[in-house]
């Protein structure tokens, strides 16, 4: 059986942690500051044991939500897609998953836990108290040759990209001094749009900006009409070999120049150029499609301490946002060998 112990911040090996081959940039310590920043969480990091030896990490924080002491790894919400385990091969994330609930409600004294483990398939949970929903993103495939990438495209994508070169767009990486306050901008014009406004404050892209950029981790981009304009932006996050969409918008007075397929077209040279093998597009969206991605689908597993917990979220989701799909998972009840349903992460804007 496994042992999961608890660990200061200070005495990780953050270096070694991120390492592991199956580590993400949003289980780096920086990317965690920001959650503290933006949310008021307490970061929680475990070490996983086998008898004497430490076979990986789990990363997770403690929020207080009407009382409550919730273990989010992550929680929706957060503008996090995953963190969950970090282990080494052949160590098994069913006995991870096993040896957590213990570990949080025992230890750490949570009523309720929610984790989203991007290597972890439905079968790993064997608790049938689980509720499991379903988190769909893209995975575009890096791994070969720029062409073999550019290929996979939508024919209209190529076209994008291709007309914005001969027009002159440019796209350029930006500096952090004032670059979440011209994105958010942005992103006001894309839910104008709808008359909707966005789903976060300009303060939260602030603080991602100004945690994350110093570390190298995250690729700030803004593309210029060819007046020299600037109409777009994009956030791209990456660590070891997987690079992520975290948000992306543009004016639309400039939108008949397509920058934001630029964008892409340049992020995702970028980090490929420095090992990405994995595109993950930060969720569901038809026009992610374009990008020669492949649908993939991430099991979302909320386990309350009491089942009366879960209504309660339940209820609590519904209340905050009644009337936006988007933010309202489709919950299975506790598990009897039965799925889930279909949700969204972080909070992106589209096209």
């Amino acid at each position: 059986m496994l042992e999961i112990k608890q660990r200061s911040l200070d005495e990780c090996d953050w270096n070694a942690m991120d390492g592991f081959a199956d580590r993400f940039v949003t289980q780096s310590r920086e990317w965690l500051q920001f959650i503290v920043e933006t949310q008021g969480a307490q970061p929680i990091i475990a070490s996983i044991h086998d008898g004497h030896s430490t076979v990986g990490y789990f990363t997770g924080l403690l929020a207080r939500r009407y009382g409550l002491r919730i273990l989010g790894s992550p929680l929706p919400g957060w503008s996090t897609a995953y963190h969950g385990f970090n282990l080494l091969p052949g160590v098994s994330r069913a006995d991870a998953l096993t040896a957590l609930l213990p570990f949080a409600f025992r230890e750490l004294g949570a009523h309720h836990i929610e984790l989203r483990d991007r290597s972890l398939v439905e079968s790993d949970i064997r608790d049938p108290r689980c509720h499991v929903e379903t988190f769909t993103t893209y995975d575009v495939d890096l791994s070969g040759t720029e062409d073999e990438v550019f290929g996979a495209f939508s024919s209209a994508c190529r076209r994008a990209i291709r007309r914005s070169e001969k027009i002159g767009l440019i796209v350029e990486e930006a500096e952090p001094e004032g670059f979440a306050e011209e994105y958010y901008a942005q992103l006001e014009d894309v839910f104008a749009k709808q008359n909707l406004r966005p789903t976060y404050g300009v303060d939260r892209v602030q603080s991602l900006v100004r945690h994350m950029h110093p570390s190298g981790r995250l690729l700030l981009l803004r593309a210029r009409d060819p007046e020299g304009n600037a109409i777009a932006t994009g956030l791209f996050p990456a660590l070891v070999s997987t690079m992520f969409f975290w948000g992306g918008a543009s004016f639309q007075s400039g939108q008949h120049h397509r920058p934001n397929e630029a964008i892409f077209w340049h992020a995702l040279r970028y980090w490929k150029q420095r090992g990405a093998t994995t595109f993950d597009l930060g969720g569901g969206g038809d026009y992610k499609r374009k990008f020669g991605g492949r649908e993939i689908t991430i099991p979302h597993v909320a386990r309350p301490r009491v089942e009366v917990l879960w209504y309660l979220r339940e209820w609590m989701r519904r209340r905050n946002d009644p009337d936006n799909p988007s933010s309202r998972l489709r919950s299975s009840p506790p598990r009897q060998g039965g799925t889930g349903g279909a949700g969204s992460a972080a909070d992106h804007a589209e096209d």
